[in-house]
């Protein structure tokens, strides 16, 4: 866990990763538990059999947006921003998932402070993220996540 104290602390960090978070696990129920959230039940994600027969991946693979949608968890399980009252998440830069994610999976982030602007009552913060899977030979997400902080 990378504790930051301060706003001006995190500015000497732009440029540099600052955080790896913990593996999370990409289990069949977890993606399942996705698909009810979404109603996204499309069977490469939820049909183990037809993915084993059917599915270029060999088998189920977690929705690209869950693996998105884990994000934030990952930034908050990696990083604690000791003066920050409240963080939101503003939005997402260049989202792009180059690889699947095979339910029994297991991803992390990589976390790299790209840019710090100031705005009204604190600072927007541009997020590198790469996300890889343990044991994959490419990113399963690259994005910039913009959040904001007060």
């Amino acid at each position: 866990m990378r504790n930051i104290a301060t706003l001006e602390e995190m500015k000497t960090l732009v440029g540099q990763e600052v955080a790896v978070s913990p593996w999370f696990d990409i289990t069949q129920e977890r993606i399942n538990q996705f698909a009810d959230a979404t109603g996204d039940h499309q069977w490469i994600h939820t049909d183990i059999e037809r993915a084993r027969r059917e599915s270029p991946f060999g088998g189920p693979i977690a929705h690209g947006f869950m693996t998105i949608a884990l994000v934030p968890a990952m930034l908050e399980s990696a990083v604690t921003m000791v003066d920050m009252k409240m963080g939101v998440n503003y939005g997402l830069n260049k989202v792009r998932l180059p690889a699947p994610v095979p339910a029994g999976s297991r991803v992390r982030a990589r976390l790299t402070i790209q840019r710090i602007d100031d705005i009204e009552g604190g600072a927007q913060v541009e997020w590198g993220v790469v996300i890889e899977r343990e044991g994959g030979d490419k990113p399963v997400c690259v994005a910039e996540l913009l959040m904001r902080r007060y």
